[in-house]
């Protein structure tokens, strides 16, 4: 089955890509300003875009009904564990290695985060370092900032 691209624009942010396999997500892009234009092609009309912009409105939703394509191993591991931390809460990297069952292993953890490719739907911006907030890729610190903002969180 060949993954359909769906864009979807937030405002304030940007816009931001979602890769579908029927209907389960396996790549997830935060929205970001694309100082050459949007990105082109892709469906903008899907329904799951259009939550995940609304998200970045400010409207609640866990997405827990969305279907996500895991990664076998620890990253699977992490990324379950992590979809089970509530909207306003953060995790250390330690933690959520440990929620994953692999106490220790808190550089693992922060490995996946760097990797995540489910954005939004594994909410890797609740995770921070032991001494502070921690990394957010190529987004930075100030992205992850407001993330946690939206959800009442400030580090």
């Amino acid at each position: 089955m060949q993954p359909t691209l769906v864009l979807y624009d937030a405002p304030g942010w940007g816009t931001g890509e979602l890769w579908l396999e029927g209907d389960v997500v396996v790549w997830c892009e935060h929205p970001r300003p694309h100082p050459a234009g949007a990105p082109a092609g892709g469906r903008r009309d899907h329904p799951l875009g259009k939550r995940l912009a609304a998200w970045f409105a400010g409207t609640v939703d866990d997405f827990a009904d969305v279907e996500l394509e895991f990664e076998p191993g620890f990253h699977g591991d992490c990324a379950r564990a992590l979809r089970s931390v509530p909207r306003g809460s953060i995790v250390t990297y330690g933690e959520l290695a440990a929620l994953a069952g692999r106490p220790g292993a808190a550089r693992a953890a922060g490995t996946f985060c760097a990797r995540n490719r489910l954005g939004v739907f594994v909410p890797c911006h609740r995770v921070v370092a032991a001494n502070g907030i921690g990394s957010y890729g190529e987004l930075g610190v100030g992205y992850k900032r407001r993330l946690l903002a939206m959800e009442g969180v400030e580090l």
